[in-house]
């Protein structure tokens, strides 16, 4: 192994320094704070799942995916595996809100961020490991919360700063309905939308190609589903086709009704019906949407209701609907507005003498009960450019210097690492002095 690529984190897992996980963490608390004035309640979950909890929720493609967790101990020998690392957030919330019904809040608002893990093959923008920024609401079949839903996640989209983001909005029903109205088999048509919703990802000739051969469509039945679902008119297309169909009328009306809940809210030219959405994940229900932005591959965030996910799981019968906010595919789009390098403290203490360094650290400790971030210079040298040097690098807003001279004058000086202006504080008078200039402005 070469020297470089021993200290490299796994395949599709990466290491995040301070300032990169500074920016994660603001983000983050944004969201945190959006979903919060929602009225949705923080929910952890382990990181590792039962297995038979996971598979048969995702689809054939997802259940490959499922990073499985061999046994150990006194099983190792056997290579089987019972656990695996969460998939999604989804799945271990229907799991607790089966394990907990009754003690939880009806409906209950819940949010998460927190990592999950797919055994994908990593690429650029794919992971193997990433968070995931939920919110789901359990106990409500009213078309109300699917609106509140998009709402929140638009308003979190907003608050983030992410620019000229859309959501895309189908409904299961109107994809079964399309499959009545081009008279695809009933066992062809789970396996036609699993090739649908490669529509991103594939040309339509390939996806074309695949519903013939892998999926067992008639060419002809292939060409003028694509051929529909790809044209500029789209969605006049399908809803003309869908009219003669209780199946499809039913998932336009669930469609219409979520825009009309959001009109006024979310402006007209960031939403709409989309009819070429899937969604593959075998436990979507209803409506179903996907936001896209400009520049990014693929969907910055996603979600639908998935009414029975929690009966499937042995709880009570609950209606469900939730969202989720692809973080790794959003934080690029905000920029940097951030220097290179993050700010670890406000105030650097010098320690010009070993005999010093107990006032130096007596000082600090009385800035730090004050709030305010400090740090003690640690390194050897007791030159004071060094130290300066030292502080620089820290982000240090003011470097307090207590030197001989200062001890003897029973003084601090404080220097602004801005302008270089320094003042003499008496050493009493210290703590104040900084708390006050490290005070946010009000």
């Amino acid at each position: 192994m070469s020297s470089t690529k021993q200290f490299e984190p796994a395949s599709g897992t990466r290491d995040f320094l301070a300032p990169e996980y500074e920016k994660r963490e603001r983000a983050f608390a944004t969201i945190r704070e959006v979903f919060a004035r929602y009225g949705f309640q923080p929910l952890q979950t382990p990181a590792f799942e039962r297995l038979d909890v996971l598979t048969g929720k995702y689809g054939d493609e997802g259940d490959k995916l499922i990073f499985k967790i061999l046994r150990r101990g006194d099983r190792e020998a056997t290579g089987e595996a019972d656990l695996a690392l969460r998939y999604d957030l989804t799945v271990p919330l229907a799991r607790a809100a089966a394990a907990y019904g009754s003690r939880l809040p009806a409906p209950y608002k819940r949010y998460a961020i927190a990592p999950v893990w797919r055994a994908d093959r990593p690429g650029k923008g794919r992971f193997r490991e990433f968070v995931q920024c939920d919110l789901d609401i359990v106990g409500s079949s009213s078309p109300l919360s699917d609106a509140e839903i998009v709402l929140a996640l638009h308003d979190a989209l907003d608050s983030l700063g992410v620019p000229d983001f859309r959501f895309l909005l189908n409904s299961r029903h109107v994809l079964f309905g399309l499959l009545e109205a081009y008279d695809v088999p009933a066992d062809l048509g789970p396996g036609v939308l699993i090739t649908l919703d490669k529509l991103d990802k594939l040309t339509p000739e390939a996806v074309i190609g695949e519903l013939v051969s892998n999926r067992g469509l008639a060419h002809d039945v292939a060409r003028g589903l694509l051929d529909d679902l790809t044209a500029p008119d789209a969605a006049d297309r399908i809803r003309e086709k869908l009219k003669a169909g209780q199946t499809g009328r039913t998932g336009l009306a669930e469609v219409d009704h979520l825009l009309a809940l959001t009109e006024g809210t979310i402006p007209s030219d960031r939403i709409g019906f989309t009819p070429n959405l899937v969604r593959g994940l075998d436990y979507y229900t209803g409506v179903i949407f996907e936001v896209v932005a400009p520049g990014v591959p693929g969907s910055i965030a996603s979600g639908g209701r998935y009414d029975g996910l929690i009966k499937r799981l042995g709880g009570k019968d609950s209606p469900a609907c939730g969202g989720s906010l692809g973080i790794e595919r959003i934080l690029p789009l905000l920029g940097e507005g951030e220097e290179a390098t993050c700010a670890q403290i406000d105030v650097a203490v010098t320690v010009m003498d070993e005999d010093l360094a107990p006032d130096s650290f007596r000082l600090a400790a009385g800035i730090r009960r004050a709030g305010v971030r400090t740090g003690v210079y640690l390194g050897a040298s007791r030159k004071l450019a060094s130290q300066m040097k030292w502080a620089s690098t820290q982000g240090a807003r003011f470097c307090v210097i207590h030197g001989a001279a200062e001890r003897a004058k029973d003084v601090v000086t404080v220097r602004d690492m801005t302008t270089g202006e320094q003042t003499e504080v008496p050493f009493r008078d210290a703590t104040a002095e900084l708390a006050r200039r490290c005070a946010p402005a009000t």
